[in-house]
């Protein structure tokens, strides 16, 4: 017995120098996926289905923290050259792909090295891969991989936001192995070095993630992670059945409220109405995403071309009433910049924004020729069913004016197709954060970014903040930089090709004998750390 301990411990030092926990009592976390998951390849983790999924499968060089601060993964440490344009990192040497049988040795894995993110890298750019995340690598002029514990980038220029940029699943890293026997259906055979790897996947049924027991990380006491046994994915459809199965205990972990059951579970105010304070547990954050209506800027011929008309539209709805009744107190009013709270470029003071002032907004009318809106021809709001309550409050609060609004309703990918062909003069849009810096969201009004090439749906073009935007990408000093940030965002109000509507926030649910689930204003979702209540404590082994 004494022997086959010892070679029992001597192979997990191949891979860890972590304390085992006791796996007596399996735990396995539950939750629900309504909209699919379509691929567990990390370069096309294009949403947040997908990247929830390739998060618990992969890692990269490394990750953004509770908050939003990069912190060391199979990279232990970096240095950034003085100019900002050289990013050097040093390599863990003790980590591993997920056993597979591609492998060719009697472990069926091997270590990560540098030419593994050489490699990962190079296949995003691939136009033959096509990639969504290709723009991640934009600004990058090569990669190196000098040694098998070096891997440096070169950038074209500086961009201070780089470093956050490669916490993006896009940038996991891959075996070239697996990927190149495998091709397209890399998307089902997954292989990773996350905490967890693939052992089923039923589309449309169910995904099952076993724990990895030669994962590299270990929690502050020394305890290998992760804790669970596995994770289980459903994919019900209806969201009003995966609600009630997650009321049943069916599901540990629900991530936001539909609309048709907040009702249901949350007050006015955006509380735990008392039948469930005792058996759930509800955790709500900044969520960096920003619910906006944009105008088509580019169609002089519009009573929208009129600033002063954007800016009476802006003052003449309560978005703190709004928020109470329409939203349950989920959010934050828009009452500040297009940089929502949560992110360093956000001014929670700003002396810029739209509050409701119904006088501002009639004198504003009147100053454009359209006293109490006559004689403005009825405008037209482009939206989807989902924001339809929205709208129709904005169409209501206008209504009192004198101004008319028609609500069009269409079809997610209808709207979009519509507002990227300049197809739609007005048009509800949200902006969720690809990577936590306000260049985000302050690149949505940069001319050369203009639809339908860029994001610039509103296209919007300013000679003052493109220079403004320019001079704040190089910019390495923070401060300098935000100070810059919060010009362009106070450019963007006074001029009004949007109106901000609130500042979202993430709401997570879990039974009360779930801890340790760690999550920050992208709404990561981090299983390392979760355990089921009364679990057995790690041992050491």
């Amino acid at each position: 017995m004494k022997q086959v301990t010892l070679i029992f411990a001597a192979a997990l030092l191949l891979f860890s120098a972590c304390r085992m926990p006791d796996n007596s009592n399996k735990q396995i976390f539950r939750y629900n996926e309504s909209a699919g998951i379509t691929s567990l390849d990390p370069a096309f983790a294009k949403d947040q289905t997908l990247t929830w999924a390739c998060t618990q499968l992969y890692n990269g060089l490394i990750r953004l923290d509770e908050n939003l601060q990069p912190q060391p993964c199979i990279a232990k440490s970096w240095l950034i050259s003085p100019d900002g344009k050289t990013y050097t990192f040093t390599l863990r040497n003790d980590v591993f792909f997920h056993q597979n049988s591609i492998f060719a040795n009697p472990d069926s894995t091997r270590p990560v090295v540098a030419s593994d993110f050489l490699y990962s890298f190079q296949r995003i750019l691939d136009p033959n891969v096509a990639s969504p995340g290709r723009w991640v690598f934009s600004e990058v002029q090569d990669f190196l991989a000098p040694n098998d514990s070096t891997f440096i980038i070169h950038l074209k220029q500086p961009f201070s936001p780089f470093l956050s940029l490669l916490g993006m699943v896009y940038c996991s890293v891959v075996p070239y192995e697996v990927v190149e026997h495998y091709g397209t259906d890399f998307r089902q055979h997954p292989c990773g070095t996350g905490p967890f790897y693939m052992q089923l996947w039923k589309e449309n049924v169910k995904l099952v993630m076993r724990r990895n027991d030669h994962y590299f990380e270990c929690d502050s006491l020394g305890h290998s992670l992760p804790y669970l046994d596995a994770v289980a994915v459903t994919f019900i459809v209806d969201k009003q059945t995966a609600f009630l199965e997650f009321i049943k205990g069916n599901l540990d972990f629900m991530n936001s409220l539909d609309a048709a059951y907040k009702d249901e579970i949350l007050t006015r105010t955006g509380q735990l109405k008392s039948k469930y304070a005792n058996r759930i547990d509800m955790v709500s954050t900044p969520f960096l995403n920003t619910e906006y209506l944009g105008f088509r800027m580019e169609n002089p011929t519009s009573p929208l071309h009129d600033r002063r008309i954007r800016q009476a539209i802006n003052y003449c709805f309560d978005r703190e009433k709004m928020m109470k009744y329409l939203r349950n107190g989920i959010g934050v009013p828009g009452t500040g910049g297009f940089v929502p709270c949560g992110l360093p470029g956000f001014d929670s003071v700003a002396p810029y924004g739209y509050h409701y002032d119904p006088q501002k907004a009639l004198a504003l009318l009147a100053e454009a020729g359209y006293p109490h809106g006559k004689g403005l021809p009825t405008l037209t709001l482009s939206t989807t069913s989902n924001y339809l309550d929205l709208c129709k409050y904005i169409q209501q609060q206008l209504g009192l004016l004198g101004m008319q609004v028609k609500v069009d309703v269409n079809a997610p990918a209808a709207l979009r197709e519509q507002i990227a062909q300049g197809k739609s003069s007005w048009f509800r849009g949200s902006w969720i954060a690809d990577y936590p810096d306000a260049e985000n969201y302050l690149s949505l009004f940069y001319s050369p970014n203009r639809c339908p090439a860029g994001s610039n749906y509103t296209r919007f073009r300013s000679a003052s903040y493109d220079r403004l935007y320019q001079q704040a990408k190089q910019v390495t000093d923070e401060q300098q930089r935000i100070s810059l940030y919060r010009k362009m965002d106070q450019l963007i109000i006074n001029e009004a090709p949007v109106i901000v509507l609130y500042y979202d926030q993430v709401l997570h649910f879990t039974h009360k004998n779930v801890q340790g689930l760690r999550s920050n204003a992208m709404n990561a979702l981090d299983l390392r750390y979760v355990k089921i209540k009364n679990d057995t404590k790690p041992t050491k082994k």
